[in-house]
């Protein structure tokens, strides 16, 4: 199936094209067109391809095979622009993305993690204007954090932003600032160099819910070792299955 509607979005470029798992783990099946189609036709023969894929993916207690759409495999494919791998917190951040598919002229599929817990949860809304008046923002900043007051700076990507917010919020640490890594491919680094330059006094940790070996840690320590920002690392410990 995900083969048919890659064909389909190659056929008509102009329709928003999207083929979503049940739970992201289910896309292991079809690995093989991620791999020979989705992730490397442009450099293989010059096709674009606006392709999207929606893989819930968070550890919410469902266990194996209902935890993880594999970020680490998806991250490790990237290369060249080949494609965008995104992890939105707001709807509006998902709206903005879905709706850059269309609106910019060049085609690249387009890998969005969608946490299912998201859905319902109270504090994961956005006022209209964000919107009508806003745009995709591939880095959030924590706009209750004073930069001056702040010593640690929590970078994480995806619903565990929440985790860490409501933590903050209720031991009112202000010397904690938690950063938002929206799109992880292409990795925004000026946007993260500005950051960086905000916070020039605190130290920089990474945050995931993953094992270590899993999530995006990999690819971010590899990214980012000869970048201005060093990083450590607070995730599950390592392990051989989600």
């Amino acid at each position: 199936v995900l083969g048919f509607e890659y064909g389909y979005a190659m056929a008509n470029p102009y329709a928003l094209t999207i083929w979503e798992a049940q739970f992201g783990d289910f896309f292991n099946g079809a690995q093989i067109v991620v791999d020979q189609y989705i992730s490397s036709a442009e450099t293989k023969w010059q096709r674009a391809n606006g392709l999207v894929m929606l893989l819930p993916h968070g550890y919410e207690g469902q266990g194996p095979e209902h935890s993880s759409a594999r970020v680490e495999r998806f991250l490790e494919l990237c290369a060249e622009y080949n494609m965008s791998v995104v992890n939105c917190t707001t709807p509006a951040q998902f709206f903005h993305v879905l709706r850059r598919q269309l609106k910019r002229e060049i085609r690249k599929p387009l890998v969005v993690f969608t946490p299912k817990s998201l859905l319902r949860f109270p504090k994961c809304v956005s006022p209209l204007e964000d919107f009508t008046n806003s745009k995709f923002q591939e880095v959030i900043d924590d706009a209750s954090a004073k930069a001056k007051d702040v010593k640690r700076v929590l970078i994480c990507t995806g619903k565990i932003f929440y985790d860490l917010q409501e933590e903050k919020e209720k031991l009112n640490r202000k010397d904690i600032a938690i950063v938002r890594l929206e799109q992880m491919y292409p990795t925004p680094f000026a946007q993260l160099d500005k950051i960086r330059e905000k916070y020039s006094n605190a130290e920089f940790i990474w945050v995931q819910e993953e094992p270590e070996n899993m999530g995006a840690w990999p690819f971010i320590s590899r990214v980012f070792r000869k970048s201005k920002i060093d990083f450590d690392v607070i995730s599950r410990k390592p392990s051989s299955s989600p």
